[in-house]
């Protein structure tokens, strides 16, 4: 096996992990009581502690290499989801939320480096597009394995099936880990400040693109459960909702490439991004789990272009010595961005309802189609378009 196929395989249980952790988390949160408020502090959680270690998990990937932050995030990912079996209630679900997150950042980081590094810059968009299909087979079978297991075994049992599927990376990282690619054992040229990353132009709207992707996306995989579950629909279904955003995601970066040939990036993403808003100002008019499905599908297809694009440009534009730092900030700035948007949305669910979250969503990403319609976000070692 290849080490990008090894990648790949990684990526793909660790991210059923965490899709499957999220929604597992969110909906025991709403058995036991909570409020939307609540679920979205939940959310939070989840992306507080990858804003503060992501950057600090970068500069060690680019001096370590891949293998040890990767592992240290899959035992992680593993001892999280576990707690709630032990630790019943509200509280330990934060606890998990804040572990899950910091093994996600930990072991997401680093390969996305190490994804960078074993690709040339011919092969690179096409290697990024590779590593978020995992993803998005991932979105498609963490939410199925949580769901199903919360209605055929409860939640005890959806906890250990989602730990199981990072606790066997994180042995295969110990058996295999050190063919992947070794860190420089040194610091980064130009010294250690965050500062210094964010002040090339190109980088910083590529972050505030990436934003807006993911929280759009959390905003989807949060707040979805929670209409859904206010339409009284059993735990299987709402799985098999998120699962056909999942599938979406899958098929429209199976064409990721053919669509950047015909088109520059900008015009790609300014599409998509009109695309997903639109489709989410239809949800909270619609009862039925079918058509929720089809709105589901047409929102991932749109929204999902976002992160392999971002995430080239991002790795293009680093410096030297610095992609793993690069790679931090980013998912760093992203995480800051997924921990206000859902306590915010939270609030504006609990005072004015479900509805308004999923709209106030739709307006962000219509106004973004707008923005990066004028955008220029081609930068240095972009694959040219058209």
């Amino acid at each position: 096996m290849s080490l990008l196929r090894f990648l790949n395989t990684l990526c793909f249980m660790l991210m059923t992990n965490l899709r499957g952790a999220r929604v597992v988390l969110s909906l025991y949160a709403l058995h036991l009581g909570a409020s939307p408020f609540v679920v979205g502090m939940l959310a939070a959680a989840g992306s507080f502690m990858p804003v503060l270690l992501a950057w600090p998990v970068g500069r060690w990937a680019d001096r370590a290499g891949a293998r040890w932050p990767m592992l240290a995030g899959a035992f992680a990912g593993a001892f999280s989801i576990v707690l709630p079996v032990f630790l019943p209630g509200i509280p330990a679900l934060f606890a998990a939320a804040l572990c899950n997150g910091a093994g996600f950042v930990a072991f997401n980081v680093a390969q996305q480096n190490a994804v960078g590094m074993l690709s040339s810059p011919q092969s690179r968009a096409q290697n990024f597009s590779n590593l978020t299909l995992m993803i998005s087979m991932a979105g498609f079978a963490g939410p199925l394995l949580a769901g199903f297991s919360i209605d055929h075994g409860g939640y005890a049992l959806a906890c250990i099936a989602v730990a199981l599927c990072s606790a066997i990376p994180a042995v295969l990282l110990l058996v295999y880990g050190g063919r992947l690619p070794p860190g420089s054992g040194v610091a980064g040229k130009g010294g250690g400040n965050v500062m210094q990353v964010l002040r090339d132009r190109a980088l910083l709207k590529v972050l505030m693109i990436g934003s807006l992707v993911l929280a759009a996306v959390d905003l989807f995989q949060f707040y979805l459960p929670v209409y859904a579950h206010g339409l009284a629909m059993p735990a299987s279904t709402i799985g098999m909702i998120l699962a056909c955003y999942a599938a979406a995601s899958f098929t429209v970066r199976v064409f990721l490439s053919k669509f950047l040939q015909r088109a520059t990036v900008e015009q790609v993403l300014a599409r998509c991004f009109a695309l997903s808003g639109l489709a989410l100002v239809f949800v909270p008019f619609v009862d039925s789990a079918v058509l929720l499905g089809v709105l589901a599908f047409i929102f991932g297809f749109g929204v999902s272009v976002g992160q392999p694009i971002t995430m080239m440009l991002a790795y293009s534009n680093s410096a030297e010595g610095r992609s793993g730092e690069v790679m931090g900030v980013r998912q760093s700035v992203h995480n800051f961005i997924q921990v206000i948007s859902p306590t915010a949305f939270g609030a504006i669910g609990t005072l004015l309802g479900v509805m308004s979250v999923f709209l106030t969503g739709s307006g962000l990403l219509l106004g973004g189609a707008m923005v990066i319609a004028r955008a220029k976000l081609s930068g240095k070692g972009t694959p040219a378009s058209r």
